[in-house]
């Protein structure tokens, strides 16, 4: 996965006032889960089409923090076992 120059904080939004409070991309009503949702029966171009109020950068960035997240996780996890 290609390194983005952009973080969290600039594709992110929590604000209770857009569909509940769920995170959402900055400057869309799109939730950050629709994203998950999708590519679980389809692409990224898929949901890009989809949802052309997202870019393709704005994208890459979410799926990277879920892979580091995750990455995070094992290695704890596995420090516990």
């Amino acid at each position: 996965m290609r390194s983005c120059m952009l973080t969290a904080k600039d594709v992110i939004v929590v604000d209770p006032e857009i569909l509940g409070g769920k995170p959402v991309f900055k400057g869309t009503r799109v939730a950050i889960q629709t994203l998950f949702d999708h590519l679980e029966e389809s692409s990224l171009d898929d949901f890009l089409l989809g949802y052309p109020s997202v870019g393709r950068e704005q994208a890459h960035v979410i799926i990277e923090l879920a892979s580091k997240m995750l990455n995070s996780f094992s290695t704890q996890y596995e420090g516990t076992a």
